[in-house]
């Protein structure tokens, strides 16, 4: 059996931890929102599935250069694709329609968001990782205070 050749820690350099890590943090940083707000993909559900991202498309890409990059038949994007449709199908089975209403979808965006921002960050794209995670970080804060003021004045709630 022929095995592309192993990758050794030395060989490494910080690049990855940086991607690997950024991630991370991108994750419990997302996940915190929904802790907060007491619903089940919390931060560790975040951070691990935003770390899984950047993990599977570091890992492609790098495969990718290793046998051979435009030479080769290898297609990274193929491997981003699935990332992006599994986030998808399991942020879809958090999504409930009970009595009327439905429940979790934002918290089903927040789990496809997640692994678009574990993507962004295993590509190596710091400035977009970055801007995506803070982009997110206020629309779920403050956006989600302004719709919950707004919603409870309108209900005679507030």
């Amino acid at each position: 059996m022929e095995l592309n050749p192993p990758v050794t820690f030395d060989a490494l350099g910080w690049d990855p931890w940086l991607r690997l890590g950024g991630a991370a943090i991108a994750g419990l940083l997302l996940g915190l929102d929904r802790e907060v707000r007491g619903h089940g993909a919390g931060l560790r559900t975040h951070a691990i599935l935003c770390f899984s991202a950047a993990l599977i498309t570091l890992s492609a890409l790098a495969l990718y250069y290793q046998l051979g990059g435009t030479e080769s038949q290898a297609d990274p994007l193929r491997v981003i694709e699935g990332t992006a449709a599994m986030a998808g199908v399991i942020g879809g089975a958090l999504i409930v329609f009970a009595k009327g209403e439905i429940k979790n979808l934002t918290t089903a965006a927040h789990i496809w968001l997640a692994a678009s921002i574990g993507i962004a960050f295993g590509a190596g794209l710091y400035p977009i990782a970055v801007i995506g995670t803070l982009g997110s970080v206020l629309l779920l804060t403050l956006f989600g205070w302004i719709e919950l003021r707004a919603f409870r004045k309108s209900n005679g709630q507030g």
